[in-house]
């Protein structure tokens, strides 16, 4: 009886575990996007769930993530790579001394499946496209806040899970333009802000925005990376503008891909437009 007894409190104990853990999904995992998948099985965003042992999802690591090839995503996105691109913004734009290679570098560090694509081309490619949108969205990081952004409403009232704080407003922020509620909260419960009370917080912490950049781009623009740069494109903003709807900044977009391709040394690929 007493040996039975000491089975069923440590059968009770393993289970209030994983209950202390969290939002806990289930066993086995299957998370939502921006959930990481802990080492017991379970889904939730904090160090318990993204940190050692983590399955899958956006898991914490210590260094920039390795791609494909072996090589770090440090040794490929050189200051000369991200100085080329934010040297291009103005002396003026509130993003110049904002966005650092450094920051960039410690938020990648939370995202280990950014361009760790099956070899060394591939990973090029991605921080290729991710660096093309990043620098169409935010104008070479000059812009940490949309234009005129104040003045627009992105607020869904129709989505409970992520209720809009009055007062607060959910434009375009940070080097993707994290925009709505619907993407503010979900982002700041992976990252670890209070996305829908303190939404500012993108354009006041450098790593933060870095973060919601790639929490976009892992979620949503990754996994159709293969499908070549144009399939990026639809993911980020294809309802405005592919099938013909502003061919310009298709192709706008696709140029700056190009160019950092030939910087990389590697080909682009097929499919550069949507």
């Amino acid at each position: 009886m007493a040996a039975l007894t000491v089975i069923r409190l440590s059968t009770i104990a393993v289970v209030l575990t994983g209950l202390l853990f969290g939002s806990a999904m289930g066993q086995n995992c299957g998370c939502a996007p921006g959930l990481c998948c802990s080492q017991f099985g379970f889904c939730g965003s904090d160090i318990n769930y993204c940190g050692a042992g983590c399955r899958e999802g956006p898991c914490f690591t210590t260094s920039p993530p390795s791609t494909g090839g072996g090589d770090s995503v440090a040794n490929i996105v050189t200051p000369g790579f991200f100085n080329g691109i934010i040297g291009q913004a103005a002396a003026d734009c509130a993003g110049k001394t904002f966005y650092t290679l450094d920051a960039f570098l410690e938020a990648v560090k939370s995202f280990s499946s950014f361009a760790s694509g099956s070899d060394q081309d591939a990973a090029k490619r991605e921080i290729a496209a991710f660096f093309a949108q990043v620098t169409h969205e935010s104008g070479h990081f000059c812009y940490k806040d949309e234009i005129n952004g104040a003045s627009q409403n992105y607020c869904d009232a129709n989505n409970v899970e992520n209720p809009c704080t009055p007062g607060k407003l959910y434009f375009g922020r940070g080097p993707m333009q994290l925009t709505w509620n619907y993407n503010y909260g979900p982002a700041g419960r992976s990252i670890g802000f209070d996305g829908l009370n303190a939404p500012e917080t993108v354009s006041d912490d450098p790593i933060i925005s870095f973060k919601t950049a790639l929490w976009f781009w892992t979620n949503s623009v990754h996994p159709v990376i293969s499908q070549g740069f144009g399939a990026t494109t639809r993911a980020i903003n294809g309802a405005l503008e592919c099938d013909g709807g502003n061919p310009a900044t298709v192709q706008a977009r696709a140029n700056y891909y190009t160019s950092y391709c030939n910087q990389l040394g590697v080909a682009p690929g097929d499919n550069l437009l949507c």
